[in-house]
């Protein structure tokens, strides 16, 4: 499925990652660009599967123990198996879900897949918190006076300016109620050997698939004024962990963490 906006010779976060995760929705350049990286890190394959595992975990959490019944997913990418809705829905079939992305790809796989009453599409970019918040297909599905978990898994590092991406994150958290939760996984160096992490950011292309890995600290900062869930900020892998033949934290390099309003 494409779209007329659909660039094919430009490398997508969301179709890389989808190439990452075994699916189908990619063209060479994505490719190309998730060997090159596979091939100075092998271990990119178990992140991706771990950020999915993680992803349900958290929304298995959410929907069940914390009771949320809406969920806004920022940069949810191309749909796999165990979406947002799905997996929230599966729990609480009255569950509403929001999706948010800026891919063509995406978009079109949306209007097609995940168009109903409890589930919609908003077409914006995670730089413009305000537009998500203002959007049409939002205020429809979402009641932002109740509690709403916003899933920001995977796509912080993709916003490269440290201060811009710590205000989309209080914009988005001071547009939601009391009870609201973050949920948020990012890329890291804090794991790698410094000779692993500069050829990987050698590997990087520029534009939208360029990626910023950020310390603990820094990614600690973005639940800054929110109560930590347990177990607070880890290792993807080892929130909530449902096995015991755990990735070490290098096979992922990702931080994880949700925290309550």
């Amino acid at each position: 499925m494409t779209s007329d906006r659909v660039d094919q010779h430009t490398v997508s976060p969301a179709r890389r990652w989808n190439y990452w995760l075994g699916g189908k929705d990619h063209f060479q350049v994505d490719r190309d660009s998730g060997d090159q990286i596979a091939e100075v890190y092998p271990a990119v394959w178990t992140a991706a599967r771990e950020g999915r595992a993680f992803h349900n975990r958290a929304i298995r959490h959410l929907a069940g123990e914390a009771g949320i019944r809406q969920f806004v997913d920022i940069g949810t990418g191309l749909p796999a198996p165990d979406n947002t809705h799905e997996v929230a829905q599966a729990i609480a079939p009255e569950t509403k879900v929001v999706y948010v992305d800026n891919d063509p790809m995406v978009l079109a796989h949306a209007r097609a897949l995940m168009v109903g009453g409890s589930t919609t599409y908003v077409d914006a970019d995670l730089r413009e918190p305000e537009k998500i918040l203002r959007a049409g297909e939002l205020a429809a599905t979402i009641d932002l006076s109740r509690p709403v978990a916003i899933l920001l898994i995977n796509v912080l590092h993709f916003v490269l300016d440290d201060e811009q991406a710590a205000g989309v994150v209080r914009t988005l958290m001071a547009g939601v109620a009391p009870g609201s939760f973050l949920v948020a996984t990012h890329g890291t160096a804090d794991f790698v050997p410094p000779e692993i992490s500069a050829r990987l950011q050698a590997t990087q292309p520029s534009g939208p698939a360029a990626i910023r890995p950020r310390d603990r600290a820094r990614f600690s900062a973005f639940f800054d004024g929110l109560e930590l869930v347990e177990p607070g900020v880890v290792p993807v892998s080892e929130w909530r962990p449902e096995r015991d033949d755990l990735p070490a934290p290098i096979e992922t390099s990702t931080w994880a963490a949700a925290g309550k309003k």
